[in-house]
């Protein structure tokens, strides 16, 4: 049996891709493993608390007013929830070039020194190592290739901040150039389908 975390950024809640490709990876990992427990985390609906002078020790700090003492509380929370999962599904859509800010708060709040990595004398080391992670991309335009692939801040960004954790089995499926009409859209949605449950029927081979 295997826990599941599955999290949403989009604030858009009809039509949305990346919410779409969630949906159908979570759904995918059900049939193959009836028995996982499934962890939802809903950043677009219920966005975190940015950081603030308000809260931030909660997070970079030793709390002390009831503010910091929630902010530190909903931490815990959510690294608890990144710490239970052997098997993290993002979906990320693109907001000019990078994520949404709900998702990098979210990375706010788990990216936490002495809980999800450590500094020693060699420089940071994450701790959540081990994990795996499957990142749904929905994007307007075609950013892995072509001229506009050095305006991509989404996927390395992403890259990066799991990799701080330790986190860095990390595999990327991309809607792309869902803004070009409607028979490109579709033909974009139904390739990262088929290449979602590819990935997916390779995954329970691999943990055969």
């Amino acid at each position: 049996m295997s826990t599941i975390l599955a999290i949403n950024s989009s604030a858009a809640r009809d039509g949305s891709v990346s919410r779409m490709m969630v949906d159908h990876a979570v759904g995918l990992l059900m049939n193959a493993d009836p028995d996982a427990v499934i962890l939802r985390r809903d950043l677009g609906l219920h966005p975190i608390p940015h950081l603030s002078n308000s809260n931030l020790a909660g997070v970079r700090g030793a709390p002390s007013t009831a503010s910091e003492y929630a902010t530190r509380a909903l931490s815990s929370e959510l690294i608890a929830e990144l710490r239970a999962a052997d098997l993290i599904v993002i979906g990320a859509p693109m907001y000019n070039f990078s994520i949404p800010t709900a998702l990098r708060g979210w990375f706010d709040y788990v990216l936490r020194a002495g809980e999800t990595f450590r500094y020693s004398e060699a420089g940071p080391q994450g701790l959540l190592r081990g994990k795996r992670t499957i990142v749904m991309e929905s994007r307007g335009g075609l950013y892995s290739e072509g001229l506009a692939k050095g305006m991509d801040f989404q996927e390395p960004y992403l890259r990066a901040l799991l990799g701080f954790a330790g986190i860095t089995d990390v595999t990327f499926v991309r809607a792309e150039q869902l803004g070009f009409g409607p028979e490109v859209r579709e033909h974009a949605i139904r390739r990262a389908r088929h290449e979602l449950t590819a990935l997916v029927e390779m995954e329970y081979r691999r943990a055969a």
